[in-house]
């Protein structure tokens, strides 16, 4: 069951909050409860959708993870003790995630190392592992420590289960929602919850169905042919990436405002996740606003611990290498991935370097410098648009033609019509067959797709900015610096509770709904 399927949006979310809304019309205790329980019931449902057999995995999950940080913060004295069940606490999930993400990855390599033929057979990758594992070890590293106060095992269950975070995130930390679900006035159902979950849902919906899904019409082709070993032109490589690199943002981030829309319509604040990245004037900002979440939990779980920037700058940089090559590695069980993460451990690792550079040499990187500040965007955005292709291609072999293609190593082809003007270039490598003489893309509206939602990704406010201080969000970003004319007029375009944004968002939402003809999975539901 996906967000942008017919059964979620006219018969799981009405059915689900119908019910909740009639649980909680009079309180009590244990009214409370029995809304906490129909929930995890629905959850538990939503989950099973695709998959019932998945339910024995994140019920096994749940419970030992449960049990094994009610151990670790109220059984055990013993400092050993606690040190070995959490050693087994985190080996046991570590386990989970690697028998079934990673065991036909290390089988391939191990076999063709070794030209062996060890086979375990196909394993089905439970949806949402990687997510719902993660929370858990922050939940056990934490109880360890002595930052985990909640141990009702309903509340604990919500924390994993529910469905708006389930099955592509955020990864919620239990300091954000544990302390909701404990508070006997989170379940409410109220009007103003209702009006803004359902507008912030509408707007997740509208960038994956409209800007998402059609782009993604552009990108699919490119992708495709280089797994075929088809060589795509200059032109159809620089679109295949570009088409990517904005479906993936608009997919990514409708999912996420879509995940917290639904959450509050049950008064449920989730972190946010996604701050316009490509707003981004280095890696390191990057990192900042895309997937939030993952980078709060590798910063605090891995680099940290690690020694973060602590015992020097060599140190610092293998810490920033390993972590973002486990990240990779989390994405999925592929050398692409690996490769990808591990390119952006070499950006982090570079921007950290320049940054040191700078201040040793007394520059003042908080000094506004407009030619630096748009040498920076470009410089990342096009280092991010590199990493997609290799996140994007089905083999490395893939990804290596079409950015080739994209510096020019397979040639340049050029509109015929030009030919006339330009025909010294043909000394030069450059061919004059059209723009997308191998793929046939269509080149005018590609092109204009592409340009429009750049404008969009460039200079928009995001869904947060433009909800203002109606944001669901549980920690919203700051307003953006902007001019005062700039502001004035965002701030009259910003969302209200009233007839006309009514209006404006019902007719966006059914848009969407008369273009659900072909319902496309999220790209993070595969993680």
């Amino acid at each position: 069951m996906l967000f942008n399927s017919f059964e979620f949006i006219f018969l799981f979310v009405p059915i689900t909050l119908l019910v909740f809304s009639l649980i909680v019309n009079k309180a009590s205790d244990s009214r409370i409860r029995a809304a906490k329980v129909w929930i995890v019931v629905a959850s538990l449902f939503f989950y099973a959708w695709w998959r019932p057999a998945n339910l024995y995995i994140i019920g096994f999950s749940l419970v030992f993870n449960y049990v094994t940080g009610y151990l670790l913060c109220q059984r055990l004295s013993s400092k050993f003790r606690k040190r070995l069940v959490l050693i087994i606490g985190i080996a046991v999930n570590l386990a989970l995630i690697g028998y079934f993400k990673y065991a036909n990855f290390v089988l391939e390599n191990i076999n063709a190392i070794f030209v062996s033929d060890v086979n375990v057979g196909e394993i089905a990758l439970p949806l949402a592992i990687s997510f719902f594992t993660f929370q858990q070890i922050a939940y056990l590293v934490d109880a360890y420590q002595g930052g985990t106060k909640e141990f009702d095992f309903l509340n604990y269950s919500l924390f994993v289960t529910f469905f708006p975070q389930l099955i592509a995130g955020p990864i919620v930390h239990h300091r954000d929602v544990l302390p909701q679900f404990s508070d006997p006035f989170t379940f409410r159902l109220k009007n103003a919850n209702v009006a803004i979950g359902l507008t912030v849902f509408a707007a997740g919906l509208f960038k994956k169905v409209i800007f998402a899904d059609t782009v993604a019409l552009f990108a699919t082709p490119v992708f495709d042919a280089a797994a075929q070993g088809i060589t795509p032109s200059f032109f159809e490589a620089w679109v295949g990436a570009l088409a990517y690199t904005l479906q993936l943002y608009f997919d990514f981030s409708g999912y996420s405002d879509m995940a917290i829309g639904i959450a509050y319509l049950f008064g449920i604040q989730l972190p946010l996740n996604f701050n316009s990245p490509y707003k981004a004037i280095n890696i390191s900002d990057f990192w900042r606003r895309w997937h939030i979440t993952l980078s709060n939990f590798l910063r605090d779980y891995l680099y940290i611990p690690l020694g973060g920037s602590r015992k020097g700058d060599g140190r610092r940089y293998l810490n920033l290498m390993i972590t973002m090559l486990l990240g990779g590695l989390w994405h999925g069980a592929g050398w692409t991935y690996v490769l990808w993460g591990g390119l952006h451990g070499f950006y982090l690792v570079v921007n950290h370097g320049w940054h040191t550079f700078l201040d040793r040499n007394g520059y003042d990187r908080k000094r506004f410098n407009p030619v630096g500040h748009m040498f920076g965007w470009l410089v990342t955005f096009l280092a991010v648009v590199v990493s997609w292709v290799l996140f994007r291609a089905t083999s490395l072999q893939s990804a290596l033609s079409i950015l080739a293609s994209m510096v020019g190593l397979n040639g340049i082809s050029l509109p015929g019509s030009l030919v006339s003007r330009l025909d010294f270039m043909t000394s030069f490598g450059v061919q004059f067959d059209g723009l997308s003489p191998i793929l046939s893309l269509p080149q005018g509206r590609s092109v204009a797709i592409i340009a429009a939602l750049m404008f969009i990704v460039c200079f928009a406010p995001n869904i947060q900015e433009w909800m203002a201080d109606n944001s669901p969000a549980l920690n919203p970003p700051k307003p953006a610096k902007l001019p005062y004319f700039v502001k004035d007029i965002w701030d009259k375009l910003r969302w209200r509770p009233n007839l006309i944004w009514a209006i404006f968002v019902s007719v966006a939402t059914i848009v969407s709904v008369v273009n659900m003809t072909r319902v496309s999975e999220f790209l993070y539901f595969e993680f």
